[in-house]
């Protein structure tokens, strides 16, 4: 595969600024979310956060097939 053509995907592991420039929030939406037991699972190292690609992708999984199960599948059978 061409490096032009590859999908854009979340690096290995984000700070919590790149996460949240990623997902197009705040840092402090992603904040409120993990004080509300909501947010992606991270870790630090040292005093900063870190979040791994597979761990933000469940997180987003999990939020799509909640929100999905509150608002209907919203697509044809």
């Amino acid at each position: 595969m061409d490096a032009d053509a590859r999908p854009a995907t979340a690096p290995t592991t984000m700070t919590l600024a790149e996460l949240a420039a990623f997902l197009a929030v705040s840092p402090q939406a992603l904040y409120d979310l993990r004080s509300k037991g909501r947010g992606p699972r991270g870790f630090r190292v040292g005093r900063h956060l870190r979040f791994r690609a597979a761990e933000i992708e469940a997180w987003i999984r999990a939020m799509e097939e909640a929100d999905g199960r509150r608002h209907g599948a919203g697509g044809p059978p």
